[in-house]
């Protein structure tokens, strides 16, 4: 139960400076460290709503995602934002985008999955750069011989895309340019003989993603 004594204007604020000066989500176990009082979800939960209110309207909204509570700059304005970082991000080559889009849409998945999906053998590197993007990882193994890593993705992941959870992922169609935002480093690819190689790296279309993630 909530602490009669607790001023919630003041909570608000309090939450608002957290939030605004986190470089990272703020989840609610680690807002509730910033007060003595006790404060209960229910009522935590109904001041960061309020405060979402507070912010309407404005160049920067509070959003809830997969790792908790943050603020961002809306998305109309991030084309200006960008201008004083103007270092475009690098372009993704089709094997990565299939294979993210692989193990976003039907994780967990193997290695093995991937690549009978895609018909060609999954690059190393490709696995080894999303792992430390942070975006896929390992959740367990096939109780199949040899025990293949099975893959899925992250709450980074969620994150970076502005959702909370995978009932939230965008149409295929959009996963291409949200990822592209997100700005990750590019990817070298191996082939790797005798199968097929990779093809070169070049931009996603959106019918290779949907032909992947749908088979």
């Amino acid at each position: 139960m909530d602490t009669p004594s607790l001023d919630l204007e003041h909570v608000k604020r309090i939450l608002e400076a957290a939030l605004l000066t986190s470089q990272e989500p703020l989840a609610l176990p680690e807002l509730k460290q910033l007060f003595d009082e006790e404060l209960s979800n229910d009522a935590l939960c109904r001041m960061l709503e309020e405060l979402r209110g507070d912010w309407r309207g404005r160049g920067v909204e509070l959003v809830h995602v997969a790792s908790g509570w943050r603020f961002r700059a809306r998305p109309e304005y991030q084309r200006f934002i960008e201008r004083l970082t103007p270092i475009k991000p690098p372009r993704y080559s089709r094997a990565v985008m299939e294979t993210l889009a692989i193990i976003a849409y039907k994780q967990p998945v193997t290695r093995g999955d991937i690549e009978e999906i895609r018909g060609v053998t999954v690059s190393t590197n490709i696995i080894r750069a999303l792992e430390e993007r942070g975006w896929i990882d390992v959740v367990g193994h096939r109780e199949v011989p040899g025990r293949p890593a099975l893959y899925a993705t992250t709450k980074t992941f969620l994150d970076d895309l502005n959702v909370r959870s995978l009932d939230e992922l965008p149409p295929l169609d959009d996963l291409g340019s949200l990822v592209e935002t997100a700005g990750a480093p590019p990817v070298a690819e191996t082939p790797k003989p005798p199968v097929a190689e990779e093809p070169e790296p070049q931009p996603q279309p959106v019918e290779e993603m949907r032909r992947a993630a749908s088979a």
